[in-house]
């Protein structure tokens, strides 16, 4: 592009873009020129750190994890009380808040004693919590967020609303036309709201994050579930005024009754008087909590050990699922053991948001023998969440080979598998979508299996395999499928049908809603 310059009207031969930040922080540029009358040769490199302001910050921030009283807004500055919000009509504070188990400093540094976060905990009919004035001017541009777990899906729940004259000027909510979560603004005339649902319907008992954000004088609003947007922006007359408390898991109806009060929970709500961008929508789903480590609930844990009978109870987590064992598998005192015939331990599910980031971790044998007697090409699923014509995702083993060896003790030639060990999906075909592990399985004896979903990575997620705490292949991209069949050890479902029963041993599970950050927070809180 050609232009010249007052001074001295010297022409100006070069390349001029526009660039937007849409994060904070320090930019670097760098630049060279080249030559494109001569030789085309480049010039030296040159580079300019450059400063971008960071956007302004919420202007209400609740975490709910106080000991008791009301909930502090922790968005104030100076000392200042902010916006708290009181708990009215039997809402409570319950030890599952979706931060989880907080074990370091903003900065990183391990705190003297972890510090399990707490979360708003309502009932559905007369629980909610409010502020003493509105936060939001919802003439003007704005953002919400929060996390939500939602109990039962038969009725309408009000995550946010903050009411005006002609009624709440937004609807953020679970619908229960569309059984789905829905961000809406009301129409300039008060008749109705228009706005977004959800792609996906929406799953009870598992942590979702939901965001929205409207600018009125784009007339343009956008809904996010689990940091992914929900499709592109609608175009919606909105902006009317609001002059009320802001509510959380309630909204008002008419001049002083209050209706679709929230059945479940509420937690790590923001709002901001400014819209933000997708990248920032992304960092409020990923909840790093500090340095290097992210927000993650554990909301199942099964231990073998614990178990009697028929079931293994989850005793440690406070969501109380079991898992229920099926055809023959038994427990040793230490391990569910599957012949890989028929066996497996399910729960119904699902037990994460599939959608959203996760983090799943198992102990796992494999059968030697068994496994030797399988054609190659067999695969044996160690867990998984299905949908309902598939696997949503698995861990499992792929047997690819067989080698014939001398056994030490017996000092005869016996045939032994090969496989590895793979962390994504099942399809129907037999063809997979998954991270695979750097060797080949080891058989009979124990191995730490953990697969992270990150839903915030790259446009669609990505899903990383760790053996141990050590990172196995580069994180690959991958569409999550939301689940709304079983949770299952020990088979996979695949082509309509329950498949890939495996021959081993599972000593533990667990599962955290958030995916972890790196090896490191999978060291300290998965362990060995």
């Amino acid at each position: 592009m050609c232009s010249s310059t007052p001074e001295g009207n010297y022409p100006f031969l070069g390349w001029q873009a526009v660039i937007t930040p849409d994060h904070g922080g320090v930019y670097r540029l760098s630049v060279r020129a080249k030559d494109n009358v001569g030789t085309g040769r480049y010039g030296a490199w040159k580079v300019v750190d450059f400063a971008v302001h960071s956007g302004a910050g919420p202007v209400g921030r609740w975490h709910f994890s106080e000991a008791d009283g009301v909930a502090i807004d922790s968005s104030a500055a100076n000392g200042t009380i902010g916006h708290s919000a009181t708990l009215v009509g039997g809402a409570t504070r319950d030890d599952r808040g979706r931060r989880g188990l907080i074990t370091h400093d903003a900065q990183g540094i391990p705190l003297e004693a972890p510090v399990t976060d707490r979360g708003l905990s309502l009932n559905g009919t007369t629980a909610y919590a409010q502020t003493s004035a509105p936060v939001l001017d919802t003439r003007s541009a704005f953002t919400l967020s929060a996390w939500v777990r939602l109990d039962r899906n038969d009725v309408f729940g009000t995550v946010l609303a903050q009411h005006g004259p002609d009624g709440s000027p937004f609807a953020f909510r679970y619908s229960n036309t569309f059984k789905t979560w829905y961000f809406g603004m009301l129409k300039t005339d008060g008749s109705a709201y228009m706005g977004q649902t959800a792609v996906s319907p929406a799953q009870t008992k598992v942590w979702t994050h939901l965001a929205g954000t409207y600018d009125p004088a784009k007339k343009e609003l956008k809904f996010y579930v689990n940091g992914q947007p929900q499709s592109g922006a609608a175009t919606i007359e909105g902006s009317l005024r609001s002059t009320e408390p802001l509510q959380f898991g309630r909204m008002q109806n008419g001049a002083s009754s209050y209706t679709y009060y929230f059945p479940g929970s509420i937690d790590e709500v923001a709002v901001w008087q400014r819209t933000l961008t997708a990248n920032e929508i992304s960092d409020e789903a990923r909840l790093a909590v500090s340095d290097g480590f992210n927000g993650v609930e554990l909301v199942a844990n099964w231990s073998a050990d614990q178990g009697s009978g028929s079931s293994v109870p989850d005793t440690a987590s406070g969501y109380g699922r079991s898992l229920t064992l099926a055809g023959g598998a038994s427990l040793d005192g230490e391990a569910i053991v599957l012949d890989g015939v028929d066996d497996a331990a399910t729960t119904a599910g699902p037990v994460v948001d599939d959608t959203g980031s996760f983090t799943v971790t198992a102990l796992a044998s494999l059968d030697g023998d068994k496994l030797a007697a399988k054609n190659i090409g067999y695969t044996g699923q160690v867990l998984g969440q299905r949908t309902a014509d598939g696997s949503a995702w698995g861990l499992w083993y792929e047997l690819t080979g067989k080698q014939t060896v001398l056994d030490e003790d017996t000092f005869e030639e016996k045939t032994v598998p090969v496989g590895f060990w793979r962390f994504g999906r099942l399809n129907a075909d037999g063809t997979f979508s998954a991270v695979t592990s750097d060797e080949s399985a080891l058989v009979d004896g124990m191995v730490r299996l953990t697969g992270v979903f990150d839903a915030q990575a790259g446009t669609t997620g990505t899903i990383s395999l760790y053996l141990g705490y050590m990172q196995n292949g580069e994180p690959r991209a991958f569409t999550a499928k939301a689940g709304s069949g079983d949770f299952a050890v020990g088979k996979g479902f695949t082509a309509g049908a329950w498949r890939h029963f495996l021959p081993g041993q599972v000593a533990e599970v667990r599962l955290w809603a958030g995916a972890m950050a790196d090896g490191q927070q999978i060291e300290e809180t998965v362990g060995d």
